[in-house]
C-alpha cells in the first residue's frame, strides 16, 4: 500500500470526525459560566423523570383512533436511534401507560417515588424496552436539547489535580439549601413548560467532605469555593458506566448489597485512617453509577430480600444507605421487569407488602394486532438477512397468525369463532360487528397476551426451516408449520398435554385458513383483469339497486326497461354462501353502506367491501377457471395452449403477489390439489 493510498484513508478518517462536536460534548467551565447557561435554558437543570420523558416526546408522536379511543403512538419506540433494529410493534397501549407515568413523574405528582415494575410474559418485549430507554438517554445526551452537566472539584494538595464527582451529581446540589429555593424561584419564572425544575437533595459524602474542607479553606466565602469548582458536560453511557446502571440476580453466595451502593476501598484506609472517610470508600454501585439517568432490574424480584431494602429507600426517599455512610440523595429512574410466575409469587408473599406499595406495574402483553406481529418477523427476515433465499408470501403471515391465536381468549359470542376474533382485532369488518363490540370482546378478556406463544418460538422456527434449504431455496407455509408442530412436543415452556392439543388444533386451523388465502390469492391471478371485475360489480349494483327500491333496469344492449338480473345476483351472493333467506338483507345492507359513504362524500368500489370483492372474483374465476384447466396441474398432462396460460398466471403471482419461480408453480399445483379432490369451501 503506497503512502499516497495511506494519506487517502487518513483524510477519509478526519472527515467523518468532527473536532467541534468533540468540544461541545467536553465543555467544561466555571460555575458562573454553568449559571449562565441554566439562565439560558432553565431544563439543563431536570431532574431523570423529567429527561427521560422530554427525550421520548423528542421524538415526536401521532394520535390515532382505534375502537372509539384516541390513542398516542410515540416515534421513539421505533428505535430511530438505531433504525428501527429495537423498534417495538403495537403495544401502544402499554407504552401510553408507560409514558404517562413518566409524566407524573416529571410533574412530581407521586409516581417518582415508584419503581416501574414492566410485567409480562417471556418475549413480550420488556427488556427491549428498557434498551431502548437507555441507548434513547445515551443519545439524547449528546444532542443540545439534552445536555446534562456535573462538576469536578480542584484537588487541594496539588492544584493541577481535579477530582470528578463520583456520582456526577447536578451543579446547583453546590448552592446551600438555605439559598436554592429563591435561586430555584428566579430560574423557574423563564422557564416555558408544564413543569418546574427542582433540585433536591445533598452532595454525595465525597463532595460533602471536598465543599466542607474547601469552606474551611476559604473561610465560608462560598463564592470563593466556586472558583475551585470546574462544570463539565456529562455524557451518559452504560459502557463507561456514566448514568445508566444495570442490576442482574445472581447467586446468593457470590453477590451482596455493596454491588448496589459501594463498598470500602480496604487499600486506603490505611492512607487516611479511617473506613468511614469518603477518600477511602468506592462510590461504583449500581445506584451511585446510575444517578441522574436509570437503573434496570434485571428479573428484579429474583432478589434477595435485602436488596430490596436497597430498593424501598431509593425508591420511596431518593436515598440509599452506602456502608457506614449517612443517607445519600440519588436522582434517576429505577425500571425493572419480571415475568409472571415471579409476579404472582410476590403477590401471595406477605412479606413483601411493602415492596408492592412501592411498585407501579404496567402489564406488556403480546401483541394480539396480527399486522404488527407479523411486522416483527419481517424485519428479521427480510431479503438482506435471508439472502440467498426465498421466504414464500404468506409463510411469515401464517406463523404470526397462529402465535396470536395462541394468546387469544376462546370468544363468548357463540356465533364468533377465534380466527374471526383475531380478524376484527386486526381492524377487518364483520357483519353485526362494530366498534363497540370489539372493545367489548377486548374487555371481557383481561388477560388476553398475558399467555401463549412467545415471538422466539416462532423466530427459533422459522431459523430451522431456513437452515433445511439450500442456497437458491425456498421456505414456504408448511415448512414453518410443520417445524412449529414438532416443537411442540418439547416447548420448555408446555407442561400441559392439553394446552399442546389446543396449540395443534389452531394449527390445523391455520392451515385451513390458509388454503383460503391461496386459492383466493391464485383466484385474483386468474381472473387478474381488473376492469372485467369493475363491470361485473356495476352491473351487480344496478341490479341490487333496482331490487331494493322496486325499480326496473335499464339493458345497457337493447336500452329496454326489464327486472332485475336475480340469476346474476343470486351467482354472486352463493359464492359466499349468502341463502335465499339473507338475500334481501344482505342486499339492503349493501345499499346502506353505499348510502353512508355518500353522506361521507366516498365513493363505493368494490374493494370496500370484503365480502362482495371475494364474491365477485369467485365468480369471475367460475366463469374463467376451465380455460386454464388446473386439474392437468394434478394429472401431470399439460397441453402447450394450457401451459401458456398456466405460465402467464405464474407471472402474476411473481409479479403481483411476490412468489418466486419455484413457490409460484408449488402454489398452483397446491390450489389444483385442493380443487380435485373438492375441498373447496366456496
Amino acid at each position: 500500500m503506497g503512502q499516497e493510498t495511506v494519506y487517502r484513508l487518513l483524510s477519509t478518517i478526519e472527515k467523518g470526525l468532527d473536532k467541534k462536536v468533540y468540544q461541545e460534548l467536553h465543555w467544561e467551565g466555571s460555575f458562573e459560566d454553568y449559571l449562565k447557561l441554566v439562565a439560558e435554558n432553565p431544563r439543563i437543570a431536570r431532574n431523570s423523570f423529567q429527561r427521560v420523558y422530554d427525550m421520548i416526546l423528542s421524538y415526536g408522536f401521532e394520535e390515532y383512533a382505534e375502537n372509539r379511543e384516541t390513542r398516542i403512538r410515540y416515534h421513539f419506540f421505533k428505535d430511530p436511534m438505531s433504525g428501527g433494529r429495537d423498534s417495538i410493534f403495537g403495544l401502544e397501549e402499554s407504552l401510553m401507560r408507560f409514558v404517562n407515568a413518566l409524566k407524573s413523574a416529571a410533574h412530581g405528582y407521586g409516581t417518582e417515588r415508584r419503581i416501574v415494575l414492566l410485567h409480562g410474559p417471556v418475549g413480550s418485549s420488556k427488556s427491549t424496552i428498557v434498551r431502548l430507554l437507555k441507548k434513547g438517554l445515551e443519545t439524547y445526551s449528546r444532542t443540545k436539547e439534552g445536555a446534562i452537566y456535573s462538576f469536578a472539584w480542584q484537588n487541594a494538595s496539588n492544584l493541577e489535580l481535579w477530582e470528578d464527582c463520583p456520582m456526577h451529581e447536578e451543579p446547583l446540589r453546590l448552592v446551600p439549601q438555605e439559598v436554592r429555593e429563591n435561586l430555584l424561584r428566579e430560574i423557574n419564572k423563564s422557564l416555558e413548560g408544564t413543569y418546574e425544575i427542582h433540585v433536591v437533595g445533598e452532595l454525595c459524602p465525597s463532595c460533602r467532605r471536598n465543599f466542607t474542607d474547601w469552606m474551611r479553606s476559604c473561610r465560608g466565602d462560598w463564592r470563593e469555593v466556586m472558583r475551585h469548582i470546574r462544570v463539565k458536560r456529562l455524557i451518559l453511557s452504560e459502557k463507561d458506566r456514566v448514568g445508566i446502571g444495570t442490576f442482574q440476580p445472581k447467586d446468593e453466595k457470590n453477590q451482596d448489597s455493596t454491588e448496589l451502593t459501594g463498598d470500602i476501598n480496604y487499600r486506603k484506609i490505611a492512607e487516611f485512617g479511617s473506613d468511614s472517610d469518603p477518600r477511602a470508600f468506592n462510590f461504583d454501585g449500581e445506584f451511585n453509577v446510575a444517578n441522574r439517568g436509570m437503573i434496570e432490574f434485571i428479573e428484579v424480584l429474583k432478589l434477595d430480600v435485602a436488596f430490596l431494602y436497597d430498593l424501598l429507600g431509593a425508591s420511596q426517599e431518593h436515598s440509599i444507605k452506602p456502608k457506614k455512610f449517612a443517607q445519600t440523595d440519588i436522582d434517576e429512574l429505577i425500571v425493572g421487569h419480571t415475568n409472571e410466575p415471579e409476579y404472582k409469587r410476590l403477590q401471595s408473599n406477605d412479606l413483601m407488602e411493602a415492596f408492592r406499595d412501592r411498585t407501579l406495574k404496567i402489564d406488556i402483553p403480546y401483541n394480539l394486532k396480527l399486522d404488527n406481529e407479523i411486522k416483527i418477523y419481517q424485519r428479521d427476515y427480510n431479503p438482506e438477512r435471508v439472502r440467498g433465499k426465498h421466504i414464500a408470501p404468506h409463510t411469515l403471515e401464517i406463523a404470526a397468525m397462529w402465535a396470536v391465536l395462541t394468546r387469544l381468549e376462546e370468544p363468548k359470542k357463540a356465533n364468533l369463532t377465534l380466527m374471526q376474533k383475531l380478524k376484527l382485532y386486526n381492524g377487518k369488518t364483520l357483519p353485526g360487528y362494530t366498534e363497540d363490540n370489539i372493545k367489548e370482546l377486548r374487555e371481557e378478556a383481561r388477560r388476553e397476551g398475558m399467555e401463549g406463544i412467545s415471538p422466539r418460538y416462532i423466530q427459533d422456527k422459522i431459523s430451522n426451516a431456513l437452515v433445511k434449504v439450500d442456497e437458491g431455496g425456498c421456505v414456504n407455509p408448511f415448512m414453518v408449520l410443520n417445524e412449529l408442530e414438532e416443537g411442540l412436543s418439547h416447548h420448555s415452556l408446555i407442561s400441559s398435554e392439553e394446552q399442546k392439543k389446543r396449540y395443534k388444533e389452531l394449527l390445523a386451523d391455520i392451515k385451513s385458513e390458509y388454503e383460503d388465502i391461496v386459492k383466493n390469492e391464485v383466484q385474483r391471478a386468474i381472473c387478474a383483469d381488473e376492469d372485467a371485475i369493475s363491470r361485473v360489480f356495476g352491473n351487480y349494483i344496478d341490479n341490487v339497486k333496482a331490487y331494493t327500491q322496486k325499480q326496473k333496469v335499464k339493458n345497457r344492449y337493447t336500452g329496454q326497461d326489464e327486472e332485475p338480473d336475480e340469476r346474476l345476483m343470486r351467482s354472486i351472493e352463493e359464492k359466499i354462501d349468502i341463502s335465499e333467506s339473507r338475500k334481501e338483507d344482505f342486499r339492503r345492507e349493501i345499499m346502506n353502506y353505499i348510502g353512508a359513504l355518500a353522506v361521507e362524500g366516498k365513493k363505493f368500489h368494490y374493494k370496500s367491501n370484503e365480502r362482495l370483492q371475494k364474491a365477485l372474483e369467485l365468480k369471475l374465476f367460475e366463469d374463467q377457471k376451465d380455460t386454464i384447466k388446473l386439474s392437468s396441474l394434478v394429472s401431470g398432462v399439460v397441453d402447450k395452449d394450457t401451459q401458456e396460460k398456466i405460465d402467464i398466471v405464474k407471472s402474476r403471482l411473481t409479479k403481483s403477489y411476490g412468489y418466486c419461480h419455484t413457490c409460484s408453480a408449488d402454489v398452483l399445483s397446491f390450489v389444483a390439489s385442493i380443487f380435485a379432490r373438492g375441498s373447496s369451501k366456496d
